[in-house]
Parts: structure tokens; C-alpha cells; sequence
């Protein structure tokens, strides 16, 4: 039997646990109407006949990505069924118009890729029962593994993927001209893919001029367009996900041999991490011996972002399916180089962020979440440390910013703060931000009147109203995942044992208040005056995590009077909340001890 935690204590509800439910209540409320205003009854969105090219079905599948995961915390039922019914809607939808084939991308890169399979990935999360789920997840694996023979992406013998542009139908060796139809004007606006670009005097290169538009084409598939490149790696979530739902080790072998095979790669490029690698496994082999200017990679289009985040998921990838924290070695090895690079400026530290054939460039602060999702998974204090360099950035670093980003993922830095004491406001702070960027966007939905026919593809998401970061960070004690394509590393999930199922039990608030390599300290609320509420605590997104043991404290983290810590040794145990107690809990944790896995204990 499990064991069993009862709250005793009778006190007011804080303001975090009500504006927590509440933001909860309202976001149900929004999601339909959002689903209502922008789709037919089949669920497609109210948009265009045609849309050409290779490039948007990542951001129609964005438009509801995270709905599975507010479920998954705690959300509606109602969203759940929304979710899934929407997913399918926009897969039929773009394969109508032709970027999606046998239910997955027919071919794009892996930052886009990594953005649609979120959804799926959160699936996971909410109902790893479902048979078309875990089908879904061993078929589009298979396309990255070498198991499916009409998408040979993957090349066995070198350890590579073949093309930086691969899918459901293969690695796309040569891009035609209609593939970057849609994307011409924004790629206009970045800088050139190459200094060597006939008719091309200046760092930017008109894209929508058919003229230099061809000779880009050109250049783009004699050198970028066979071998390997590092935002590859973000197909390594894709299979742990479907790991996480078999267990299978073959999948993890995959993940580890690969990730591993960059980071021979990396060795043999004495530190940094190339870029681009041929189709036989050299580096800089179709680049004239470079290894920098491959595609997405450290001259175009992102810079060192499309460099250490496919670093970073891969790492915890592998650590999250074998407990090794080495693994998180080979990023910090990109982010160290790039601080030892760096330079001040007007007094502020800067790193270098591109490198072309002048050498480095574009130099900017550091962002934070580069260390702090290291730190997450290492709780190594050095990881963090590397904040420490950037003393004029602390400020800034510890504000609330108002809005979201593209990825809901904006706050690590001051929920870094408050874990670590320095921000008690914060709950409510991030929590009130998120109420006022739902209204924003509803307020933008109300007055949306605009023609479909001149929306871009990236329109709904800008205006879903369903928000996230404030309950994964709150609730589960754990960064927003990293956006293009990672998986969720958190310390806490809940689930609702009357009702069996995933997330908060109504009435239930939850704050993560404090962790550390160790423990972590949660305070659990019944905000009800009526109804008693039973859940269940999960270690680890995955159950990845165990716990030792549990004790129940008072403010400060102190024991409370007359308590014990009680033994667990296991993945979950019973919370019993009468109505308008509160229970706060310091959990002992043995950390990455169990395979990760979707089962769910209800």
C-alpha cells in the first residue's frame, strides 16, 4: 500500500492557491471559445484553400500544443477531448495543403519538427492508454531509428541523419523552388546563408528577388543540404518518447549512440561543435573543409541558439534514460567556450552568438535559460554559477516580465530567484502576469476582425489564450520545457484519485517553494470548505525520480511540531486534503533511478 500523507492544518487560503485555481477556472472557460472563434465544426482552421511549400504545419499544431499539458496539470476534461479532436483536425488539414504525409511532417528541419511533436509528447502525459498515442509513437520514431524503409532519414553505418531537411517521406537531398514559398519574405529579414552569394553585396540577401532566391537555392543544396547537423539531435525526444511508452531499450541505445556520436565530433573539431557534417561523416566536407555555415547552425539563420539547445535536449535526454550526469557535459562544453569567447562591452559581459568566415560575431548577453536548465538537471552549483558573470544582467534577470513567449517560457530566471529565496513575491507576481496575458490575447481575439485570407500561419498561437509556465514552475517545481522539442523535467506530478486521472483535484492549489539536489518542499491547499480531496504525488515527470521519504514542516522548512519523516522509498504516495486544510511536505528524493515511463498510478 501506498503511503499516506493527511493535512490536519485549518488556516485562510493564501492568495497564490486561490489565484492559481482561478487562473485555472478561467483558462477552461477561454479554451473553447478560442476553438469556437477560429475553426469550422471539423475543426480546421477558418483559413486558406491553398498553402504551398514545406514550411506551417508546425505552427498550426503550436496553436494548441500546451492544451494536453493543462490537462495534464489539472485542466478540464473538456480541453483534453478538444486537444485531441484539434490535433487531428490540423494534421488532415496540412496534408490537404501538403507539408504533412502518413500523419507526420513530409520533410522540414528539426527546430520545426521539434515544435509540432510537442503536442504529441504531452499526449503522453495525459493518457498514455491510447493506442493511437503510443502507435503514433513507435511509427514516427521508426522514420529517425532506420526502421521505416520509406524514410530512410537515418544512416547506420556513420551515425548521422542524411539531410538537414528529413520526414515522413525521407531526407529531402535537394529543395525545390516552391519549398521556401512561404518563408521568402521572413528569411529576407535574416542574414545571408553564405558571404559568397552571387549579386549579394551586403550581410542580407533579398530572398524575395528570384534572381538571388536562385542562387541561394543553389548553394543551399550543394552544401547544406546532405550530411548531418546538430539541431538534428532533437529527434533524440521523439525517441524517448517513444521509450517512455515501451521501455524498450533499443530506444535508448539510439539516443545515447547518437548523441555520443556528435560528441566524438565535437572532440575531433578540438572543443566546438561543427555544424555541418557530409554525407560521409567529414566535417566541413561539403563546406570547403569549415565547420561552421552549415544549415541552422553558427552562421544562419539563429546562431549559437540552434547550437546548444539541440545540445541541451539531447544531454537530458540521455540522462533522463540512464541517471548519467556526464552526459550534461557536452553542452556545458558549447556554453563554456562561448564565455571564454566572450568580451565586454560599455561595461556589460557579451558573448559571441555566430561565426562566419570573419570568425565570431554578433556578440549579446547570455541568455539565462542556457545555465539555468543545466542547473535544473545537474543541481550542480556551478551550472548556475555562470549567471555570476553577468553581474550587470541581475536585474534584469529577476524582473517578471509581462506577455509570454513563443513558448511560454520566459520566466526561468526570476522563478530560479524565488526557489532559491531571493523573490517571495514571485507566485503571485508570475501568476498575475499570466492572468493579464490571457486577457490581452482575448481582448485580441474580440477584436480580431481581420480576413483570414491575410493571416500569417503563426496567427493563432500568437492569440491562444491557454497559458502554462506559471503552473509547471508553480505546481511541479520545474522550468517550462526548452521550446524546439524538448521533453518535460520536473520534480512533482499530481494526480486526482477519485476522479483517475492526471493533474490537481479541483479546489487543489500547489506550491513548489524550495529543492535542491535532495528534496523538495511543496505546500498543497484545499481551497474547498466542503469537499475532501485525495491525490496522488508522482516523483518525477516520468516517475523517473523516487522518493525517500516525507515529513510534514512548517514555514521556513522547519519540522513541524511533533512530526516524523515517514518512510517511502518509492515513486508515489496518498495526500488526503479535508476541506480548507493545508499540508506542506519536505520530500526526500534519490533522483534518475527509474526508467522513465508514462504509466500512470490511477
Amino acid at each position: 500500500m501506498m503511503t499516506t500523507m493527511a493535512a490536519s492544518q485549518s488556516a485562510p487560503p493564501p492568495g497564490w492557491a486561490l489565484a492559481q485555481r482561478l487562473l485555472m477556472d478561467r483558462m477552461n472557460e477561454v479554451a473553447p471559445v478560442f476553438q469556437e472563434r477560429y475553426t469550422r465544426h471539423d475543426g480546421t482552421f477558418v483559413w486558406r484553400r491553398a498553402w504551398p511549400g514545406m514550411d506551417g504545419s508546425d505552427d498550426g499544431y503550436e496553436s494548441y500544443h500546451n492544451w494536453p499539458l493543462f490537462y495534464a496539470l489539472g485542466g478540464s476534461a473538456d480541453v483534453h477531448r478538444r486537444s485531441r479532436f484539434l490535433w487531428d483536425a490540423v494534421t488532415r488539414q496540412f496534408t490537404a495543403y501538403g507539408q504533412v504525409w502518413r500523419e507526420f511532417d513530409a520533410y522540414y528541419d528539426w527546430m520545426h519538427h521539434g515544435e509540432s511533436s510537442i503536442y504529441l509528447y504531452y499526449f503522453g502525459l495525459a493518457d498514455p492508454t491510447v493506442d493511437a498515442d503510443r502507435e503514433r509513437a513507435l511509427r514516427f520514431a521508426h522514420m529517425y531509428t532506420g526502421d521505416d524503409p520509406e524514410a530512410p532519414n537515418w544512416d547506420a553505418a556513420r551515425r548521422l541523419m542524411r539531410s538537414p531537411i528529413t520526414g515522413s517521406r525521407g531526407p529531402r537531398l535537394e529543395n525545390s523552388w516552391d519549398d521556401w514559398a512561404t518563408h521568402r519574405a521572413v528569411l529576407a529579414r535574416y542574414p545571408a546563408p553564405f558571404e559568397d552569394i552571387p549579386g549579394v553585396t551586403g550581410p542580407i540577401a533579398d530572398w524575395n528577388d528570384d534572381k538571388v532566391y536562385a542562387e541561394i537555392l543553389r548553394l543551399l543544396n550543394a552544401r547544406q543540404m546532405r550530411g548531418d547537423v546538430p539541431l538534428n539531435l532533437t529527434a533524440t525526444s521523439l525517441v524517448t518518447h517513444a521509450f517512455a511508452h515501451t521501455g524498450d531499450d533499443r530506444y535508448r541505445r539510439w539516443v545515447l549512440d547518437y548523441l555520443e556520436a556528435w560528441a566524438e565530433r565535437i572532440a575531433a573539431n578540438g572543443g566546438l561543435c561543427p555544424d555541418n557534417v557530409g554525407p560521409n561523416g567529414r566535417i566541413g566536407e561539403l563546406m570547403d573543409g569549415k565547420w561552421w555555415g552549415g544549415y541552422y547552425g553558427w552562421r544562419w539563420p539563429h546562431g549559437f541558439m540552434s547550437i546548444i539547445q539541440p545540445l541541451t535536449i539531447a544531454a537530458m535526454n540521455a540522462v533522463l534514460l540512464t541517471g548519467d550526469m556526464r552526459y550534461l557535459d557536452i553542452p556545458r562544453g558549447q556554453l563554456d567556450r562561448m564565455v571564454e569567447l566572450g568580451r565586454t562591452e560599455a561595461g556589460k559581459r557579451l558573448i559571441p552568438t555566430r561565426h562566419t568566415d570573419q570568425g565570431w560575431t554578433k556578440y549579446e548577453p547570455l541568455r539565462p535559460e542556457f545555465p539555468l536548465q543545466l542547473w535544473y538537471m545537474s543541481q550542480d552549483p556551478h551550472d548556475a554559477a555562470r549567471l555570476e558573470l553577468f553581474p550587470e544582467r541581475q536585474t534584469d534577470w529577476k524582473r517578471v516580465l509581462p506577455g509570454r513567449g513563443k513558448g511560454d517560457d520566459i520566466h526561468i530566471a526570476p522563478w530560479y530567484w524565488y526557489i532559491h529565496g531571493e523573490a517571495p513575491d514571485y507566485p503571485q507576481q508570475i501568476l498575475d502576469t499570466q492572468w493579464a496575458e490571457t486577457v490581452r490575447r482575448l481582448d485580441l481575439m474580440a477584436h480580431d476582425n481581420s480576413d483570414p485570407e491575410t493571416w500569417d500561419v503563426h496567427h493563432w498561437q500568437q492569440i491562444n489564450p491557454v497559458c502554462t509556465e506559471a503552473l509547471v514552475q508553480l505546481t511541479c517545481g520545474g522550468p517550462q520545457i526548452i521550446y524546439h522539442g524538448g521533453l518535460l523535467h520536473v520534480r512533482l506530478r499530481y494526480f486526482d484519485r477519485d476522479a483517475r486521472r492526471p493533474g490537481l483535484p479541483p479546489d487543489v492549489g500547489a506550491l513548489v517553494s524550495r529543492l535542491d539536489a535532495d528534496s523538495t518542499t511543496v505546500t498543497l491547499v484545499n481551497t474547498s470548505m466542503l469537499h475532501e480531496r485525495h491525490m496522488i504525488l508522482q516523483s518525477g515527470a516520468f516517475g523517473e525520480h523516487e522518493f525517500t521519504e516525507v515529513q510534514e514542516v512548517a514555514d521556513g522548512g522547519v519540522p513541524a511540531d511533533g512530526t516524523v519523516p515517514v518512510r517511502v522509498n518509492a515513486r508515489h504516495f496518498n495526500v488526503v486534503l479535508p476541506p480548507g486544510r493545508t499540508l506542506t511536505l519536505r520530500l526526500g528524493l534519490r533522483r534518475y533511478v527509474h526508467a522513465p515511463s508514462y504509466a500512470q498510478p490511477v
